[in-house]
């Protein structure tokens, strides 16, 4: 007999839970609020960098996971935020220069709502046909060399505008000591949001600073005290630009190898063979990025904070992603709480704009590690090179009146490589040595 689409959900009292287990209803509450608190400084942050709504982005998320959990059939317990992968290209399809709402914030979403029609399609493929090819065509190789582009093509947004002012340009640093502080000194939960904590240390030492001794520009209570605490948030209509869309549309395979990670990682923890969800899993992801960008929010993907907070706790239920999808929808519908986050000082933004950017880029060299990557092989060492050089120097190849950016071109690039160098294309460590002592 086959299985229903949704599992049953048994009452699980202690120990482990499964996905398909579930706790009582007051717990089930207790840790959906955790996991809305796990993804939140991740997910609001991301879409100020890009002059987003926060209150969309939030919104989007809580939807954008009962989407995933619909897909799924309540079977992988997973959480949708905000991508940092979107920030660059979003950036330069839109031309934002930072500070305030992105005027030109429609073509983006045109963009994003692109990548979310082929992030879905590579689902279907991947239902009607699985996983291997996927791996094949973007082994760690590539893809580590494509996450790593994505975090140092952003450098130069957060070094180059962090600060109008020299007292800025300390807050800056105050900004991603803070940060560093919370994620070697605490431990737990604290350390799980030290992106959160760090931002709201630096946000009172900004205060005090700017507020209290007049070394910056004041924080402005105003807007906060006079926001409603309900009321509907401003959507937006995506427009669709080629341009725009060839910018974006390459961040799918960061989505596709972030969420393949994720669910094998998953997989593991819970000791439950859930890839044979992954192509819903794709799917899922793709229609949420779709609703959230004919929205105005955010593309969206599965969140390592939140399965984080799983490994910690060892609670799977997949209906705790569903209570922390309504909260989130709740908050979405707050002026109140968009207003909360309109006032964080735009140097603390950029302080942790920093660490982020430097932390996407060092999780492509962990995906290296993990996987070990064999830099020995000078197939891996070219691929690395060029798509690092590529993404970096923000490379553009214009095809008649389109132009494909830095992103674009690393991207393409780093999978173009390994299918023309082919599998078996690696030499000798020897030989390798001889291409190094060359260069030197």
């Amino acid at each position: 007999m086959a299985d229903a689409y949704f599992p049953k959900w048994r009452l699980n009292t202690g120990g482990i839970v499964a996905p398909d287990e579930r706790l009582p209803p007051a717990q089930t509450l207790a840790m959906g609020l955790q996991h809305v608190v796990a993804m939140f400084g991740s997910t609001v942050f991301a879409p100020l960098l890009m002059g987003f709504s926060p209150n969309i982005a939030i919104l989007m998320s809580g939807v954008g996971t009962l989407i995933f959990f619909l897909v799924v059939g309540g079977r992988v317990p997973s959480y949708l935020g905000s991508s940092f992968s979107f920030i660059g290209v979003v950036i330069a399809a839109s031309g934002y220069s930072g500070g305030g709402a992105n005027p030109n914030i429609a073509v983006a979403l045109g963009g994003i709502v692109a990548c979310g029609v082929v992030y879905a399609a590579i689902g279907l493929v991947v239902i009607g046909v699985g996983t291997r090819w996927i791996e094949r065509l973007m082994p760690p190789v590539v893809t580590g060399s494509v996450v790593a582009v994505i975090g140092l093509n952003l450098a130069p947004i957060a070094i180059k505008s962090h600060g109008a002012s020299n007292f800025e340009d300390w807050m800056a640093v105050v900004t991603f000591l803070a940060v560093g502080l919370v994620a070697v000194y605490t431990r737990g939960m604290v350390q799980r949001l030290l992106i959160l904590v760090g931002l709201v240390i630096a946000s009172v030492v900004y205060a005090i600073l700017a507020n209290g001794l007049g070394l910056g520009a004041p924080m402005n209570f105003s807007d906060l005290a006079g926001a409603a605490w309900f009321g509907l948030p401003s959507f937006t209509t995506p427009v669709f630009n080629a341009k725009a869309m060839a910018l974006i549309v390459p961040v799918v395979v960061i989505l596709v190898a972030e969420n393949l990670g994720h669910v094998k990682a998953v997989t593991a923890m819970t000791g439950q063979n859930l890839d044979r969800y992954m192509g819903r899993a794709f799917l899922g992801d793709g229609l949420a990025t779709i609703v959230s960008g004919a929205a105005g929010g955010t593309g969206v993907t599965t969140y390592a904070e939140n399965i984080g907070v799983m490994a910690a706790t060892k609670i799977y239920s997949t209906l705790i992603f569903a209570t922390a999808a309504v909260v989130a929808i709740v908050l979405g519908f707050s002026p109140k709480f968009g207003a909360l986050i309109h006032l964080i000082p735009p140097p603390v933004l950029r302080g942790v704009a920093i660490v982020i950017f430097g932390l996407i880029a060092v999780s492509g060299a962990r995906i290296w590690v993990d996987n070990k990557v064999d830099f020995s092989d000078s197939r891996n060492l070219i691929i690395v090179a060029i798509t690092l050089m590529l993404g970096t120097s923000d490379f553009t190849l214009k095809f008649g009146g389109f132009a494909l950016g830095g992103i674009g071109t690393a991207t393409f690039g780093a999978v173009l490589l390994y299918a023309l160098l082919g599998p078996k294309g690696g030499v000798s460590a020897r030989q390798t040595d001889h291409l190094l002592d060359a260069i030197e």
